[in-house]
């Protein structure tokens, strides 16, 4: 990845995030760490997080946890990560770890931890376009980790009681509900993404409680554009921006 790729993009609450090459982000990462509840409390890890644009949004937000860890496979993530917490001066709140989710490093709290999120690879293998850059491949398909590895982590890290957010495709809805009671995570908050009202969903987000009861509560579609065009204003508060982009054919005329 060469250097000349990698720029820094303004967040909400005055962060920035490194970017560029084979870690990137989107709509994805924005829409999952609104989902995500934290307190100022909270012990917290992204998994795989790539640039650190989820616990970035996190820390950004307006409960941000007390400390979250971003543990990511590939070593140039984790050295995009370095670089916004050195920028951001988030030494004491943002601790970037370089590991395998299935056999994290020592620095990562084993049983302790209050939030847990994810933005996994979406594709089973053989399924979907396969990158030939193997940083995108690993982005996007579960070559490196399944559903089921994921979701067996994640319970070894959580507190009884803990929260994992998880974003997905809807059509492995299934697969998410089946892993996480495998790994006595009961899923507890379901929440669709549509670009536009009254479109089938192109995104899943998923609660679930590391030995919580069985109770799923289904919340309001999350929907991205506005009827009148532009982002909605959900969408707004979550990209930190008050002014809706109109296509030029619904701007006002003078």
């Amino acid at each position: 990845m060469a250097s000349a790729e990698i720029r820094p993009y303004p967040l909400r609450g005055g962060m920035a995030v490194f970017a560029g090459g084979v870690h990137r982000f989107g709509t994805d990462a924005f829409v999952l760490s609104g989902f995500a509840h934290c307190r100022r409390r909270d012990l917290a890890c992204d998994l795989g997080s790539g640039c650190g644009i989820i616990p970035l949004l996190l820390l950004g937000g307006p409960e941000p946890p007390a400390k979250i860890y971003g543990l990511e496979i590939q070593p140039d993530g984790v050295e995009l990560m370095n670089r916004a917490v050195a920028e951001n001066g988030l030494e004491e709140k943002f601790i970037p770890l370089l590991g395998d989710l299935r056999q994290p490093p020592e620095e990562l709290p084993k049983a302790t931890l209050d939030v847990v999120t994810c933005n996994p690879p979406y594709f089973q293998p053989g399924h979907g376009f396969e990158s030939p850059v193997e940083g995108r491949r690993t982005a996007r398909h579960e070559a490196a980790c399944t559903l089921e590895e994921l979701c067996t982590a994640v319970a070894k890290m959580l507190k009884y009681g803990g929260r994992f957010y998880l974003c997905h495709r809807p059509e492995r809805l299934a697969d998410i509900f089946e892993a996480m009671r495998k790994a006595a995570i009961e899923p507890k908050r379901l929440r669709m993404v549509t670009q536009r009202s009254g479109a089938a969903p192109w995104l899943v987000l998923v609660e679930g409680r590391l030995g919580g009861n069985p109770g799923l509560t289904i919340e309001a579609d999350l929907v991205v554009e506005h009827p009148e065009g532009g982002y909605s204003d959900e969408m707004l508060a979550l990209y930190g921006k008050t002014e809706r982009i109109l296509p030029p054919e619904k701007r006002p005329q003078d």
